[in-house]
């Protein structure tokens, strides 16, 4: 997700052509881009947005929105202004109130970082970390403080069935002229436990990649992990716990200080096959509801001391994909995202999104979704880019588009019919972080920059 390898700065034009744009949702139905431009004469989704006189946000009719924080502009508990870049996100319901706990995928430069406040810094000269944004009804903003500070480029992550938010450092970077401690790792932090965050303590058992967003298995506590890298493209992997463990508050950070902590479970990587034949790269797949046969390879290193976590396989021992991106659990598996394909980097084959599917009782992946090559980014009914991604309350997804010309939130519906649901009226920003309150009645999203986070309110029904 971060810009630096971004398909806004990335060879779109090095595509063989416009292929189309097909989609599927939760469920194995397909809609080329002639539906999706005949959707909207359908009232498709919840009709066609409406431009904004704020210059913000265009939304459907009877849909509005309010900014629940402002990069540089509103102020943290602390005193310092909300930092930059608001990222992946989610957002954690009790009956005592609501919290978003919201990443900053920041480098270096940003002009707003996380204060390294004390008690709850990782790396002190390195800017990135996670804010929690306590909001009441309707996503009126209350307060937001620090909850991670110290890490590096947080672009997504993902929650817990036990309120807190796995937070996922895309990265790589080692200590040395610069860094005072290894960077890549996976970091919890608590949704409305404030004390619990202090000492933040890196899961090492998760691996030191290139990490962009997870899911978690509620029924066995495995979590599933993308990785967003190149030369060669990353993997899918999944973390299965040590015997006897159970997820809850506390038990990731108490295995992770334990003895053997670092390796503690087992660290995988995903090799898929059709039939006897070893499928390399996800890219092979063209048609929705492709299914493949998924086998599981130890990651030999995870700490990845002398060589990547990707180099330490060969070609024929997992399948790889370009920009493996946003991941969330859902009817019974671990959805997740390819963000784009292209000959120019090594790809079987060009496309602007797969959405994936793993199921874990019957051990296969299944295509979901792909998006053509865009013929045409400028338009509302062409989308590409999928990053981030969620379950709608409502059906089928919401996907958060990190692609060429306009940036859109696109849904997807259960039929499998595509729809813009918000524009970015501001710039070409990404969409980030998308995000439900328990109720349904309030979607959280972010642009990335210059850092918006927004609460989104209106008719909510079956689209």
């Amino acid at each position: 997700m971060s810009a630096p390898v971004s398909r806004r700065s990335f060879l779109r034009h090095s595509a063989a052509g416009g292929l189309g744009i097909a989609l599927v949702g939760s469920v194995e139905a397909i809609a080329g881009p002639g539906a999706a431009r005949a959707a909207v004469g359908r009232a498709a989704g919840y009709g066609p947005l409406v431009p904004d006189p704020g210059g913000l946000l265009a939304l459907p009719a009877g849909f509005s929105y309010k900014i629940v924080a402002e990069a540089g502009v509103t102020l943290l508990e602390s005193g310092q202004p909300t930092p930059s870049d608001p990222d992946g996100m989610a957002c954690f319901s009790t009956r005592t109130g609501t919290t978003l706990v919201c990443n900053h995928e920041i480098a270096l430069d940003e002009p707003f970082q996380v204060p390294a406040l004390p008690g709850l810094t990782y790396d002190p000269v390195a800017g990135g970390g996670t804010t929690n944004i306590v909001v009441g009804p309707g996503g009126d903003r209350r307060t937001e403080y620090v909850s991670l500070a110290g890490t590096h480029n947080n672009c997504a992550g993902g929650p817990t069935p036990w309120n807190t938010w796995l937070t996922c450092e895309e990265s790589e970077q080692r200590a040395g002229a610069f860094f005072q401690k290894d960077h890549g790792y996976v970091f919890e932090v608590h949704a409305f436990d404030r004390r619990a965050n202090e000492d933040p303590v890196p899961l090492k058992f998760l691996g030191r990649y290139a990490h962009e967003a997870v899911a978690v298995d509620p029924r066995t506590s495995a979590i599933y992990l993308t990785e967003d890298a190149n030369e060669p493209h990353g993997l899918y992997f999944r973390w299965l716990p040590p015997e006897g463990f159970r997820g809850r508050k506390g038990a990731l950070r108490a295995l992770a200080t334990s003895k053997g902590g670092d390796t503690a479970g087992r660290l995988q990587a995903m090799s898929c096959f059709r039939g006897s034949e070893h499928v390399a790269d996800l890219s092979e797949a063209t048609k929705p509801g492709t299914r493949y046969r998924v086998r599981w390879v130890d990651v030999p290193d995870r700490d990845a001391r002398t060589v990547s976590v990707r180099s330490q396989f060969a070609d024929d021992q997992v399948t790889r994909s370009r920009k493996l991106e946003g991941a969330y659990w859902g009817d019974g598996g671990a959805y997740f995202v390819a963000s784009f394909a292209r000959a120019a980097d090594g790809s079987v084959n060009e496309h602007d999104g797969q959405v994936w599917f793993y199921d874990p009782g019957s051990q296969t992946v299944t295509l979901k979704t792909i998006f053509g090559v865009n013929p045409d980014p400028d338009q509302d009914t062409h989308f590409d880019g999928p990053d981030n991604i969620v379950l709608s309350p409502y059906g089928g997804v919401i996907l958060a588009e990190d692609g060429e010309g306009l940036s859109h939130l696109v849904g997807v519906t259960q039929q499998g019919t595509s729809y813009p649901l918000a524009r970015n009226e501001l710039n070409n920003s990404e969409f980030a972080g998308p995000t439900f309150d328990a109720d349904g009645s309030t979607m959280f999203a972010n642009i990335y920059s210059p850092g918006h986070v927004l609460g989104i309110t209106g008719p909510w029904r079956r689209p």
